[in-house]
């Protein structure tokens, strides 16, 4: 079994996910951590020397081979569903939850994020709606349950994807 968490940056995938992992046992793995563990390097880091595509090149080789193991809760990079193979490996390898959020939200959490090279802007608002107004029916078509996580606590969002889960026949209710 695999779960896969997909979303902007500030939704609670990394955090959530860590928690999901401990509640149901799993591994839990952040692409964007692995990344920059292979490249010995921070992203801004890969953006500022490759640009955004040499990232998103790094980003489809590290989905398409953590997507094979299993038993895992995978955190994805807010950017992850731009391309068709990541979407294609995500769908078809495990079960999809969008953590759905609000920009308002995104720019509470995100904004003393210094690891974010998408929001070095003089307007991180309108950078955020933008990424939304293109990720947003990515993020939809991709999922097989879409949670919201605006003003909520993580353990109340991980005690909704489990019900969830339990309700779809992902995982045993006990």
């Amino acid at each position: 079994m695999n779960i896969f968490l997909i979303g902007p940056m500030g939704a609670g995938k990394s955090t959530i996910g860590r928690m999901l992992s401990q509640e149901l046992s799993l591994d839990f793995v952040d692409v964007d951590r692995e990344i920059e563990e292979r490249a010995g390097a921070n992203i801004p880091w890969i953006f500022d020397v490759e640009g955004e595509d040499g990232f998103r090149d790094r980003e489809e080789a590290v989905v398409d081979e953590l997507t094979l193991k299993d038993q895992q809760v995978l955190a994805t990079g807010g950017g992850a569903v731009l391309r068709a193979a990541n979407r294609a490996c995500l769908q078809s390898r495990g079960f999809v939850v969008y953590l759905d959020t609000s920009v308002e939200q995104q720019l509470e959490r995100t904004s003393k994020d210094k690891n974010r090279p998408l929001l070095n802007s003089p307007d991180p608002q309108a950078v955020l709606e933008k990424l939304m107004l293109v990720r947003d029916p990515l993020y939809i078509q991709t999922s097989d349950l879409i949670v919201k996580t605006d003003r909520r606590h993580p353990r109340g969002v991980v005690t909704e994807i489990v019900k969830q889960l339990v309700r779809q026949g992902i995982i045993a209710g006990d």
